[in-house]
């Protein structure tokens, strides 16, 4: 049996806005590390390191955000898929940190998104977040929108994104109606660019033929 800290207990009750603004206290000098992160909100860390690996995507960056985020997407979705209750990561990963800077200005730019959703979302349906079958669809879904974010295709970055964050919040606030809403617009994209990658093949191959 686990035991859990006070302030652990504690961390339960902290709002997504309020958990990203901790995270800048935790520990001490100009870095966090992953591995401090994953100890301090065990019961919540997918959906922390959900919104951490999604920084490239808010953030400005030199690169392809989606060529950052989204392999590490699907690396959380696959260690849900495999029923993990907390990400496991190897102690080189663990030791990586993220600057504090970076993390202040994800959390100040993201506070009126939050805001907003925070203000619909609260602990229900507590079956679909504590599940282990719902953890593993969860898992799944992540594992195929992380590919898709990866993918170089036009103005999806942001949008794949936030669709992520969503299932990011829903597993901070525990809200399984969130959860629910993510899981059909998630499907709902997943099958419509199934369909278009699809067509687009077929189309290619009748071009080739023809």
């Amino acid at each position: 049996m686990s035991r859990t800290t006070p302030g652990a207990q504690a961390d339960e009750a902290i709002r997504t806005s309020r958990l990203l603004f901790e995270l800048l206290r935790r520990g001490s000098g100009e870095a966090v590390a992953l591995g401090d992160i994953i100890e301090t909100f065990r019961s919540r860390a997918y959906g922390v390191l959900l919104m951490l690996v999604l920084l490239p995507a808010f953030i400005p960056l030199p690169i392809g955000a989606g060529a950052i985020s989204g392999p590490l997407t699907s690396i959380l979705g696959l260690e849900m898929l495999l029923t993990l209750r907390t990400p496991w990561l190897p102690q080189r990963a663990r030791q990586r940190t993220i600057r504090r800077e970076t993390l202040a200005r994800f959390a100040t730019r993201m506070r009126p998104v939050l805001a907003r959703l925070e203000h619909l979302c609260r602990p229900r349906l507590s079956g679909l977040t504590r599940s282990a079958v719902a953890h593993a669809f969860t898992g799944l879904q992540l594992v195929a929108l992380g590919i898709l974010l990866a993918l170089p295709i036009p103005l999806t970055n942001y949008p794949f994104a936030l669709l992520i964050l969503a299932y990011a919040i829903a597993i901070i606030e525990r809200d399984g109606a969130l959860l629910l809403v993510a899981w059909i617009v998630g499907w709902a994209t997943i099958i419509t660019w199934a369909a278009l990658s699809e067509g687009v093949v077929t189309l290619a191959s009748r071009w080739l033929s023809g």
